[in-house]
This record gives structure tokens, C-alpha cells and sequence, in this order.
């Protein structure tokens, strides 16, 4: 072969390697950037670069959906897009990114405002805007796009074509290891484009000293010091999207988020206050940034992020929810007029003492009453009243699931010494023998039903006896006393493999099977709590707002599964007192209950 010939074929073969890698990663868009024609996976594009995938997103005619936006750091995913619909009637997304710089922030406005349909914008502010601005040409991971920034296209989409083929291989291989949870690879809601928050916001939280084991920076906090010398720029950018506002004629909402406190002590106070008046200079805000939410680690996921329960405060502050429990002190509306008083809040420690917004509760875990106390996990009528009366003696006073939800959502108070008694399985001694018992001497109880066993007295109608459990008009009964509570042990997930058909897969709790998929175990999962939950309604006339489950055992799917189909407040078997918090629903998930049997 010439020389001529070879180096023919070698530029031809460059080129076809070129065509493929680009290709390639036209096909596998691991930045959505191209409209993602392979996968059609915007959760994991978003993860990679919001503030690109998020544009290429509405621009695939997702904008039709939605008429008002959230814009702002990543702190800004925790304000709450169907709290702002149901307050404005709107139809809100999300556009949060990576960073804090307000002239990324200030160029998606006018994009949005020139290009789409804007009712609300909220913009969205944290005490980090103030110590960096036009950062210049941002990482591929924060990189505006084209069409935002007037920045070369050309440059852009050439620059995502002939990406490292790892990019796209790694999304491959992502997409085949995706769950219906979130991973670290698909941590957006592209619906939303908040964070999808399921996994966090299903876990339990309770006392301080657990929730530091699970979240170790608040136990030791990192230090910092920042100067904030881009309040100037970014003041220019705010006033800049103010007046786009008023000239669209949309509605502008400005807040200022809440900071823990530890982390607001990298600032100087006059800084702080600095940047607090420049702002109302320019416009009125809420200022949610310095409150006693800011001194307690469980408001907060991590070092910068506060939970999406506060989100929701924050916006029943805005438009005066009152429903909702929040400290007396989050959410100060600062003008031009209050600024400089408001500025000495940042040199002032406004926590509070815990007793003011927790509560220790015990949970006691009863079965069945038997007049000879032989049966398993059983107490006789008289040990019972025994205990009930030790109890009233020793100044507890017996609550209701009800009033725990009422303590954590809307703020109302609970006795000094709170106590929870509740049964599992719902058996016919708990209507027959402990209900009169309670009814003597005025306190309440919770019962948790197996919902397939209600008013039987054998297995599933089969011939196999069992120990009778009470029907549904003993339960309204129970119910209307005002003193008993009926809630769910799930329809069918507490089987018993003995009574079962011989080499049937057993659910003796709410775990999945061996090899069970996902989507299978989900399925099942919510038609069994459904189906209980629809039952004890119907039956009842009181909606279903707590579940216990069978043995104590959840798993992380059946947690947030759990939490997506309503429920309140699940109950664990774990031997433990609790904390509950206000403001933190977190806080009523696995409650720890004592199991009693037949003891002095």
C-alpha cells in the first residue's frame, strides 16, 4: 500500500471512528442535551447538569405542563412545588441547579420569561449567593445552555458529541442497575425537577443521639470563614429579574433560606446584614435564613440542606397557613423599612429548648387477654387492669395516634407524661375483655387488625381453628366510645406458614420474597395496604392513618411505600422510648413499642 493510500485510510478510519463516537453519544445523550431519543431518561440527565437537562426538558414541549418556576440553588429543591399550586393555583417546576450564582440564576429567568408561559417565579436565595458570582465557563456539570447563556452552540453540542465514550457506557450501565427509588445516579424528579427526596423523607427520625449516629456532621460540623464580596453583583442580578417581573407582569416572590446555624458562622454578622438590607433595597422578601429551625440538625439532611417539611413551613408562612406548626420566629417579611432591625437578628442565638417542639413517647405493645394467661404473648383480664391502673397511678396519661399526629403537624399539646397503648392481630379478648377494662377506667388504646381475619374465628376460611378475632361492629362500637382507635396489620402480610398451602411462598411480614422484583413487591404491597386501608374506612367511617407492622419488620421499599399511600404513623417492635418531633411527620415512622406479656 503507498503512502498516499495509507494515510487516506487512516483519515477515513479517524473519521468513521468519529461518526460512531458521535453517534454514539447522540444516542446515549448522557447530558440531555439531544433530546435523549434512546433512553428518555431525564432524571439521570439532570443528575449529570440540571441546568442544561432541564432547559432541554421544557424544550421538549414539557413547558406545556407547567406555568410558574422555582429558580435557585440546590437548597431550593425543598420548597415544596404542589405546596406553591395549591397556595397560588398554579402549575409550578422546579429549575433548581448545582451552585449559587446569580447570574446563571438571573439568565434562566429571562429565558423562561421569553420563551415560556411565566405566571410565579420564586426566586429562591441562600447566604452562599453572596460569596460568588459569574463564576465564568462553569464544569460540563454546571454549564448553562446555549440557548441561556448566548454562548456558542456550535461549541456546546460539539463539545457533548464527542464526549468520552465512559459517559455514555456509564449510563448504559446505570439504566440497567436503575430501582423505582433514587440512586446517586437519578437523584432528580424530572416531573418536578425537585430532588427525589422518597428514601430520605421515609426514613425514621427520633431522639438527637440517633440521628447524629446516622447523620455524623452535625456532630462534628466543618469550619469555614467567607468573606461575602459579590453582594454588589448579585443585588444587580436580583434587581434585574424584579424588573423583568414587573414588566411581565409576573408574580415575584423572593426568600431567603434557612441556614444552620453553624454554618451561618462562617459569615460576619455585618455581612450578614449587609447582604439582608441590599436585598430589601431592591425588593421585599421572606427571610427564613436565621430562626430557631436553624439550631435543631433533624430540619436539616446535610451541612447546606434543609428538609422538605420545611419547605413547607416556609410556604404555609408566605400565604398565612396557620394549620401548620412552625417556631413562632421562621419566616420574617424584610422591606427597605425593617431591614436594619432585622439585620441584628444574625448576632442573636434564637434556639430554643428542645422541650418546646419534642415529646417522649412510650408505646406499650399488647396481643391477646386469656382468662388462664397460658396463651402465647397473652395477659389475663386481671394482670391487665393491673397494669392499667399502675399507670394511671403513676400520672400517665393514655393518647391516641391521633393527638401524636396533631403534637407533629399542627403544633397542639400533649400531657406531661404521655403513653400509647396499643394491640396487634385484633383479636375478639380485645373487644370482649380489655375494652371494658379501658372503658372503667377512661383511657385509650389503638388496636392494629389483620384485615383477612376480621370476625373469623378460623384461618382464611379454612378448617383450621384460631384464636377468634372481633368483627366490625364490635370495632365501630370500640370506635364511637371515643376511647379505641382501629387501624391496620396489614390485609394479608402476616400469614401463618402452617395454615398455608403446602410449597406457597409464605408473607409472614411486609418483606419482598427471595428474588421478588421490585415492581412485583410494590404491586403487592400497596393492593394488600390498600385493600386494608379501603376496609377500615369503609367499615369504620375513620380514615386509616396508622399501620403496624407485622413482627416489626419494613423494609426501605415498604417505608416509603408506606408513606406514598397516606399513612401517618407505623409501629415497629423495637423495645424503645421515643422522640417526636414537631414539624418532623419523619418522627411517628418505626415507633419503638415494649411488648407485654403476662408480668406483675
Amino acid at each position: 500500500m503507498s503512502a498516499k493510500r495509507w494515510v487516506l485510510v487512516f483519515l477515513l478510519s479517524l473519521v468513521l471512528v468519529g461518526v460512531i463516537l458521535m453517534g454514539f453519544n447522540l444516542l446515549t445523550d448522557p447530558f440531555g442535551v439531544f433530546g435523549d431519543p434512546l433512553m428518555d431518561w431525564y432524571s439521570y440527565n439532570e443528575t449529570q447538569n440540571p441546568r442544561a437537562a432541564k432547559i432541554a426538558w421544557l424544550q421538549e414541549g414539557n413547558h406545556q405542563n407547567y406555568d410558574s418556576y422555582i429558580i435557585g440553588c440546590s437548597g431550593s429543591s425543598s420548597l415544596p412545588v404542589e405546596a406553591f399550586n395549591a397556595a397560588l393555583d398554579a402549575r409550578f417546576y422546579n429549575m433548581i441547579m448545582y451552585g449559587a450564582d446569580l447570574l446563571d440564576v438571573e439568565q434562566t429567568a429571562q429565558y423562561l420569561a421569553d420563551h415560556f408561559e411565566v405566571k410565579n417565579l420564586v426566586l429562591s436565595l441562600y447566604v452562599d449567593n453572596g460569596i460568588s458570582y459569574d463564576v465564568g465557563e462553569d464544569s460540563r456539570n454546571q454549564r448553562l445552555h446555549p440557548d441561556v447563556s448566548g454562548s456558542s452552540a456550535l461549541k456546546f453540542y460539539a463539545d457533548h458529541l464527542l464526549l468520552a465514550p465512559q459517559n455514555g457506557l456509564e449510563k448504559i450501565s446505570s439504566y440497567r442497575k436503575d430501582t423505582d427509588l433514587p440512586q446517586s445516579f437519578d437523584v432528580f424528579d424530572e416531573a418536578t425537577g425537585a430532588y427525589d427526596k422518597r428514601r430520605r423523607d421515609a426514613e425514621p427520625i427520633g431522639a438527637m443521639e440517633e440521628y447524629l449516629q446516622a447523620y455524623p456532621v452535625f456532630a462534628d460540623y466543618p469550619t469555614a470563614q467567607y468573606a461575602m464580596t459579590e453582594i454588589e453583583n448579585c443585588v444587580k442580578s436580583i434587581t434585574a429579574i424584579r424588573d423583568l417581573c414587573q414588566e411581565r407582569e409576573i408574580n415575584l416572590i423572593v426568600v431567603m433560606n434557612p441556614v444552620y446555624f453553624e454554618h451561618l458562622s462562617y459569615y460576619s454578622r455585618e455581612d450578614l446584614a449587609a447582604f439582608a438590607s441590599a436585598v430589601a433595597e431592591v425588593t421585599p422578601y421572606w427571610d427564613f435564613s436565621h430562626s430557631a429551625i436553624s439550631y435543631e440538625p433533624r430540619y436539616f439532611y446535610d451541612a447546606t440542606h434543609f428538609r422538605n417539611v420545611v419547605g413547607e413551613m416556609m410556604v404555609a408562612r408566605i400565604f398565612g397557613n396557620e394549620t401548620v406548626w412552625m417556631p413562632e420566629d421562621f419566616g420574617q417579611y424584610v422591606t427597605a423599612e425593617t431591614a436594619a432591625a432585622h439585620g441584628t437578628r444574625f448576632g442573636q442565638d434564637l434556639s430554643v429548648p428542645e422541650a418546646e417542639y419534642a415529646a417522649q413517647v412510650q408505646i406499650l405493645m399488647y396481643h391477646a387477654l386469656d382468662e388462664t394467661g397460658e396463651g402465647a404473648l397473652s395477659v389475663t383480664p386481671e394482670t391487665f387492669r393491673t397494669h392499667m391502673e399502675a399507670l394511671k397511678q403513676a400520672g400517665y396519661t393514655t393518647v391516641s395516634l391521633q393527638e401524636l399526629c396533631d403534637y407533629v403537624n399542627c403544633g397542639a399539646e400533649l400531657p406531661e407524661k404521655p403513653l400509647v397503648i396499643t394491640f396487634d392481630d385484633g383479636y375478639a379478648s380485645n373487644y370482649e375483655l380489655a375494652y371494658p377494662i379501658l372503658r372503667d377506667l377512661d383511657m385509650k388504646a389503638t388496636i392494629f387488625t389483620i384485615g383477612v381475619s376480621v370476625g373469623k374465628d378460623t384461618y382464611k376460611d379454612t378448617d383450621h381453628a384460631m384464636t377468634p378475632h372481633f368483627g366490625w361492629e364490635a370495632a365501630r362500637e370500640m370506635i364511637g366510645s371515643g376511647l379505641i382507635s382501629v387501624y391496620s396489620h396489614t390485609y394479608d402480610m402476616h400469614q401463618w406458614p402452617p395454615f398455608e398451602p403446602e410449597g406457597a411462598q409464605v408473607r409472614e411480614t411486609v418483606q419482598p420474597f427471595p428474588g421478588e422484583s421490585e415492581e412485583a413487591y410494590a404491586a403487592a404491597f400497596r393492593q394488600d395496604i390498600r385493600r386494608s386501608m379501603e376496609d377500615l374506612e369503609r367499615e369504620t367511617g375513620v380514615p386509616c392513618l396508622a399501620l403496624a407492622y407485622p413482627q416489626g419488620v419494613s423494609v426501605e421499599q415498604s417505608r416509603v411505600l408506606t408513606a406514598e399511600l397516606g399513612i401517618q404513623v407505623t409501629m415497629s417492635t423495637i423495645p424503645k422510648n421515643n422522640v417526636i418531633v414537631r414539624g418532623l411527620p419523619q418522627s411517628l415512622y418505626n415507633l419503638g413499642r415494649y411488648s407485654i406479656d403476662d408480668i406483675t
